[in-house]
């Protein structure tokens, strides 16, 4: 956060002050009381359970320097009649101040939080940088992001979400991104937004809202996202597995799980292998690839980065290797494209084991109409690559159009609970993959069958 006065703050979101003007303003604003910190500003949002007004002496006593409001405190407070509005016009504020910020934005249907933090580590190498925290990549995350760079910070890496249309643009409007990332168009929210072209249509806000001399880095692994810089003035630089990007993966090769493969990119050639599961990660390097590419960050800088990168986030195709059961918890999120590349990399796994192959799947959550069509072709993916065993959780449509005869045994659980109680089947060499939308919090039954089985392999059951 770059420093203001409380008069200043008032000044750009518009608000009445009730407070010295003259309090100083060093840290980013904070949402949580039990953040609050001395010199920040805390937000008092009303939430649907929750109403921040309430906390805001405590937040106070922590060491906050000011509350903004939207009714008047006995508190140093700024009053406004929106808080998050006015949260969007400070960050803007400080955006515009911060003249040699590169932002780079990046959306998509999937991939958002592993690229980030694939890009993150690469830049940070190179020089200072703040990113996203987890994936708060809303009209809220957003502009808190952009509220920790201070002068000498020289990249901010921020992921945009949408919910409804016209939500990258805001986003855009805040943050004034240098570049623009689409990764994949793909049928996440669909529920949400209609159609793969209502989708497609909201995540090109991101790269219709670069200015002139910004760069849009797009993803060629679906018929919509290419296309996205047709008729603008915007240069373009693709990524894929194809002779046609720009930055492309070759000589792909498939080790433990994890890919390995020659990086090609206009400055050269250089060999990479990944750290991260799966060969869906690919896309996502690919992807921070070409913007350390836009950016003229040297080759090798780029290849080592990538092949040295941990993973970030939590959840997301975390491996626990315990007594000799590999346990893949990939309980963060879950839409059809990404479920399939979680059930692909179990499949490797398995064939490397040994062992048998379980697939714990909860609910895909967004898909509207098409739910029951999109989990039953899921069903048939874990069929069609030899899954062993398929534990729908709450979901028997995973098994709408799955063959009576076929080799990929069904077991139905009404519950976590009643999912805990197939790890008694489990044996030594076995791979496991937990996977559902976050809102199924299936990050418990890995906790729970991570303990189930310590306890037999230990001999306590």
């Amino acid at each position: 956060m770059i420093t203001l006065t409380s008069r200043q703050v008032s000044e750009i979101v518009d608000g009445q002050l009730f407070a010295d003007d003259d309090i100083l303003i060093t840290r980013e604003p904070v949402f949580d009381s039990r953040e609050a910190m001395y010199g920040s500003i805390f937000l008092a949002l009303k939430g649907d359970f929750r109403d921040g007004h309430d906390f805001a002496q405590s937040a106070i006593d922590q060491g906050a320097a000011l509350v903004l409001a939207s009714r008047k405190l006995e508190l140093p407070c700024i009053v406004v009649p929106d808080v998050l509005e006015a949260l969007g016009k400070l960050a803007h504020h400080v955006r515009v101040q911060l003249t040699n910020l590169k932002v780079i934005g990046i959306t998509g249907s999937q991939g958002k939080t592993t690229t980030k933090d694939l890009l993150a580590w690469i830049l940070r190498l190179h020089d200072e940088t703040v990113a996203t925290h987890a994936s708060f990549n809303n009209e809220l995350g957003a502009p808190l992001t952009l509220l920790r760079c201070t002068r000498s910070t020289q990249y901010c890496i921020l992921e945009m979400g949408a919910r409804h249309v016209g939500d990258i643009q805001s986003l855009c409007k805040i943050a004034e991104p240098n570049i623009g990332v689409v990764l994949e168009v793909g049928s996440a929210h669909v529920g949400e937004f209609g159609s793969l072209q209502a989708i497609a249509e909201t995540k090109s806000e991101l790269v219709r809202n670069l200015a002139d001399d910004g760069i849009a880095i797009l993803g060629r692994y679906d018929e919509f996202t290419p296309k996205m810089a047709e008729g603008l003035r915007v240069p373009v630089l693709t990524f894929g597995q194809t002779h046609e990007a720009h930055v492309r993966a070759t000589d792909i090769d498939i080790r433990e799980g994890r890919a390995h493969f020659d990086l090609v990119t206009p400055q050269g050639r250089a060999a990479v292998a990944l750290r991260l599961v799966g060969a869906h990660q690919i896309p996502n390097a690919l992807a921070a690839a070409a913007v350390c590419t836009a950016l003229n960050i040297p080759l090798d800088v780029i290849a080592g980065g990538l092949s040295t990168a941990e993973l970030q986030s939590k959840w997301r195709m975390e491996l626990s290797e315990v007594s000799d059961l590999l346990v893949i918890n990939d309980a963060y999120n879950a839409n059809p494209d990404s479920t399939s590349a979680a059930l692909r990399t179990l499949s490797f796994f398995a064939q490397e084991r040994g062992g048998q192959s379980w697939a714990f799947l909860g609910r895909m959550h967004e898909l509207g109409e098409s739910l029951t069509e999109e989990h039953a072709k899921i069903g048939l993916l874990a069929h069609s690559l030899g899954i062993d065993n398929l534990v729908c959780i709450g979901s028997p449509e995973y098994a709408e159009d799955l063959p009576k005869d076929g080799a990929t045994e069904v077991h139905f659980c009404n519950s976590k609970e009643d999912a805990l109680e197939i790890s008694n089947y489990f044996s030594p060499g076995d791979v496991v993959l937990v996977k559902a939308s976050r809102a199924e919090k299936l990050e418990e039954l890995v906790t729970a069958l991570i303990e189930r089985w310590e306890k037999r392999v230990g001999g306590d059951e």
